[in-house]
């Protein structure tokens, strides 16, 4: 049993000055402006694989399938001065309507769009936000883990059910909604502590020493914004010269921990950050788990933007390792930096996704285009697959390895789909039995 009396891994100030952009071990390759698209009809990011609860990446009768947060492209709506598509305008809008749509595919990058997961109105607030599809059984029952954003933040769950012939994939169910928990103003700052405050993305995960739920998710360090103390811990061995800290005590991201009372994810406790990160970054998002030759490597994404005074980072994934679920955690790489984009392109990719088998999968936001007059910088907007890059784990440390193709994402395993049996099995024998075969396949 995994003791759950501990106390969270800081990420120190003095850790994050060891981030440096352009070391070649840790950078994303340069993506090229004449990337392809895989819709002009909406916008993607933040891609979801379906996936079990040990993490294997799973294809469903040959077909694999991702979830990502999707927004319609409306030039109608969004015109330029001089009458031309502002793309950008359009793009930058995604967030207030983004709704989350599946993809579909043979070869784990010819995606065919298959439309939005739950019918409008099912979800109960405006905008569907990021989460965890998890594939529960060899029946095709699916549960999408998701945040209902505005208003308010609320971790919640939608069940249903993945449905393949020989020409397609459809879904079913995702009609009925279940609230699990909000920030609590214990542990997790709340909108009222903090209208800023960041609570989502949920990703939760079978612990394979314990065989428990559990579940990472994005939070801020409880407490009314602007009261946070970055002190000696949250400072850590900071060289001479670098004790001022300015407005750093705004900067209160953390990776969050829930654990549930069964394997059905109905019911959930939540715990204290596993890593905070005062007086670093504000965002730690989209936490997730590759379990690797008995460590547990926790990934996070984060932006230069949100990092807090007198220190920086590129926009990439960044991630800690232990060889325990509840810490302490050591920074990968001495930083915690594991892949960012090259200063030459700062907002090439995000929303970075560590698969168990090293690839890396994320969206292209922004890259910049050539021009005859380098002083006119122009950009062009993605919202698209980025290609998919391969690092190596060694330890506490990283490799960036090869580039693949765009949107890259194979299945690491299919699963054949058996017909639905009736009262013959609960939802925990197909959860344990599935995850059994998974661990017995690896």
């Amino acid at each position: 049993m995994t003791n759950l009396n501990y106390q969270s891994t800081i990420w120190t100030r003095a850790d994050a000055l060891k981030v440096h952009e352009n070391d070649p071990t840790t950078t994303q390759p340069l993506v090229s402006p004449n990337f392809p698209v895989m819709s002009n009809d909406v916008f993607i990011w933040d891609t979801m694989p379906l996936r079990t609860l040990d993490g294997t990446i799973v294809s469903v009768n040959g077909w694999s399938v991702i979830f990502t947060l999707t927004a319609k492209r409306s030039p109608e709506v969004f015109i330029a001065k001089d009458g031309t598509y502002d793309i950008t305008a359009d793009w930058n809008d995604r967030h207030g309507r983004a709704r989350i749509c599946f993809w579909y595919c043979k070869d784990g990058k010819s995606w065919i769009y298959g439309g939005r997961v739950m019918k409008e109105g099912v979800s109960p607030t405006s905008r569907e936000w990021a989460g965890t599809p998890i594939l529960l059984n060899d029946q095709g029952d699916i549960d999408l883990y998701y945040t209902c954003v505005t208003p308010g933040a609320t971790i919640a769950k939608v069940r249903g059910r993945i449905v393949t012939t020989d020409k397609g994939v459809s879904v079913e169910g995702f009609n009925t909604v279940k609230s699990l928990f909000p920030a609590d103003g214990k542990y997790y700052q709340t909108e009222a502590q903090n209208p800023y405050w960041n609570f989502r993305d949920p990703c939760p995960f079978i612990d394979p020493n314990d065989g428990r739920l559990y579940m990472v998710f994005e939070g801020n360090v409880a407490g009314d914004r602007g009261s946070h103390k970055v002190g000696s811990a949250e400072m850590g061995s900071t060289p001479p010269g670098y004790d001022q800290v300015g407005g750093a005590r705004y900067q209160t991201g953390c990776i969050g921990l829930a654990v549930a009372t069964d394997l059905t994810g109905d019911n959930w406790k939540i715990l204290p950050p596993l890593v905070t990160a005062v007086g670093v970054n504000d965002q730690t998002e989209r936490p997730h788990y590759v379990f690797k030759n008995g460590k547990y490597y926790l990934f996070t994404i984060s932006h230069k933007y949100t990092y807090a005074d007198g220190l920086t980072g590129p926009d990439g994934v960044y991630g800690f390792v232990s060889e325990s679920l509840t810490g302490p955690y050591r920074p990968m790489n001495s930083s915690g930096l594991v892949l960012g984009n090259p200063s030459s392109q700062p907002y090439q990719t995000y929303s970075h996704y560590v698969m168990p088998n090293g690839l890396v999968t994320s969206f292209i936001d922004s890259v910049p285009v050539p021009t005859p007059n380098p002083k006119d910088l122009q950009y062009r907007i993605g919202g698209t697959e980025a290609p998919t890059v391969r690092i190596e784990l060694k330890g506490d440390t990283s490799f960036v390895i090869e580039t693949l193709d765009y949107g890259y994402i194979p299945a690491m395993r299919d699963i054949k789909l058996r017909k639905r049996r009736s009262g013959l099995s609960s939802i925990l024998d197909d959860i344990l039995n599935l995850n059994l075969t998974q661990k017995e396949a690896a």
